[in-house]
């Protein structure tokens, strides 16, 4: 596989400020307590439906948890769509609208696609408040200078101009680090699809990349 994966240090998500989040935890509504019948049914649950269930019971404490798994998937949709400078600020205000909503979500196991939504609309309201957005320029995507390097940021933009699917798959798996399994898991995606985006999408990026010499 070509070098991505050591550009992807490069990209890599900063810390987060989790302690950010759990300071606003106590202003979040507190839904009700789930009744007997739900709690039958919680053993087949996954543990990330378990704990967005204990949220909503009232242990606020709990969504810090949810946030250091989700965390990296809000960022790398958002990082798929808009510039990297306005990323970790937002990464934040979504998880907080999604503590304070988080008694809309009508399956506990649906958290992850349904906080994705969340960042792809964020992003969408962000490009239409600025038509500003990162784009690899001509002369990137013609030189034949072997000598000049591809800089991650660069590799970014590239992908960015590929279809949404893929874009977002990629930048999950080789920016923020995450498994086949784990995309799938976290968004909804069945694993043969997360193949699928994964194999077109280094397909395709490999050909806008194929300016320079020595890719395999």
């Amino acid at each position: 596989m070509y070098e991505l994966e050591a550009t992807g240090n490069v990209l890599v998500m900063t810390a987060q400020g989790k302690a950010s989040i759990e300071r606003h935890l106590e202003v979040a509504p507190s839904a009700p307590v789930a009744d007997a019948s739900r709690e039958s049914n919680q053993a087949a649950e996954s543990p990330e439906s378990m704990i967005v269930r204990s949220v909503l019971a009232g242990d606020r404490d709990m969504f810090g948890q949810l946030y250091e798994l989700y965390a990296p998937l809000v960022h790398g949709v958002l990082l798929a769509r808009m510039p990297r400078s306005e990323v970790e600020d937002l990464v934040q205000d979504i998880f907080l609208h999604a503590l304070r909503k988080l008694h809309t979500l009508r399956d506990a196991n649906a958290f992850g696609p349904w906080i994705a939504m969340i960042a792809r609309n964020r992003a969408m309201d962000f490009h239409r408040r600025s038509r500003e957005t990162v784009e690899v320029t001509d002369d990137l995507r013609s030189s034949d200078d072997s000598s000049v390097a591809t800089t991650a940021e660069e590799i970014l933009g590239i992908i960015r101009t590929l279809p949404d699917a893929y874009r977002e798959t990629l930048v999950l798996r080789l920016v923020e680090g995450m498994t086949g399994p784990e995309i799938a898991s976290r968004t909804g995606l069945t694993a043969a699809s997360v193949r699928v985006n994964l194999h077109r999408g280094m397909k395709l990026l490999r050909a806008k990349l194929g300016f320079k010499e020595g890719l395999s």
